[in-house]
């Protein structure tokens, strides 16, 4: 069995998410994430716990729209968390053991050639409508907007439809705004895992829209209700909603994959 996991606000969290969850940085959480000398994300110590368990007894692969560097930021995957796969950049690379798999990488450049316009066309319209922040290019492969203030409805609809129209997506994640090309898909590289491992079962986690063809791929998923995803989704009951927000959201995440595991795992007893 698999567990694929998103990371950042559905299994670790900043201490302004937590703020903003209605979960707050306190002594039951512990940090997992250090940035320039400085602890800046965190997770339920028995969230963490139960994650160490988990990883232990089944292929826990954690998928993130964090480019390999930042992914490597948190700690606990290091020292804590046994970990063969990870999945970086929305699913534009797949490490195996800490190396890239350069087939995955040949599929996905491929993809990207057929699909979509080059991102230097695509930040030239959204340029236009002046979004209020700071623009930063991840991997030469996609941009995100770290944004001063909220965007309207309107404004996001507008470059929504923009990015669509020349196969890219758009993400509102907190204050970054992602735009994603539409070939770099989680779910692809999540299938990718599953096929070259043989893995029939799997679990998955995610909070926003660039999750959304993660939890499509996974026999199991769940979502945060603070989410992205849970705004748009939740109504057409497609996954598992979380009866908790923030940390607390992440904790019973991690709880609900253990039982799926425990039910995978344990006999069907015929003709007592």
């Amino acid at each position: 069995m698999m567990f694929a996991s998103d990371l950042d606000r559905t299994l670790i969290y900043s201490e302004r998410a937590l703020y903003e969850m209605g979960t707050p940085l306190n002594k039951r959480m512990v940090p997992v994430e250090i940035s320039k000398g400085q602890y800046v994300s965190y997770m339920k110590a028995i969230a963490l716990d139960s994650l160490k368990e988990l990883a232990e007894n089944l292929l826990f692969v954690p998928v993130t729209t964090r480019t390999y560097e930042q992914y490597k930021r948190i700690f606990i995957f290091e020292k804590d968390i046994p970990i063969t796969y990870s999945v970086t950049s929305n699913g534009a690379n797949i490490h195996y053991k800490g190396e890239i798999l350069s087939d995955w990488t040949k599929v996905v450049q491929d993809k990207l050639a057929e699909q979509c316009v080059q991102k230097e066309k695509l930040i030239d319209l959204v340029n236009r409508h002046a979004l209020p922040g700071t623009m930063k290019i991840a991997d030469d492969l996609f941009f995100y907007y770290i944004l001063a203030q909220k965007i309207t409805p309107e404004t996001k609809k507008l470059i929504g439809e923009i990015a669509s129209e020349n196969g890219w997506k758009m993400s509102l994640q907190g204050r970054k705004l992602y735009f994603m090309p539409a070939p770099v898909c989680k779910g692809e590289a999540v299938k990718f895992i599953q096929k070259r491992e043989g893995i029939q079962i799997a679990a998955g986690a995610g909070d926003s829209l660039l999750d959304f063809p993660l939890l499509d791929a996974c026999t199991q998923s769940f979502m945060p209700q603070h989410g992205e995803l849970a705004e748009e989704v939740q109504a057409r009951n497609l996954y598992t909603v979380t009866k908790y927000s923030g940390a607390d959201a992440g904790e019973e995440i991690i709880e609900s994959v253990k039982q799926l595991y425990n039910r995978s795992t344990t006999p069907l007893l015929e003709n007592l």
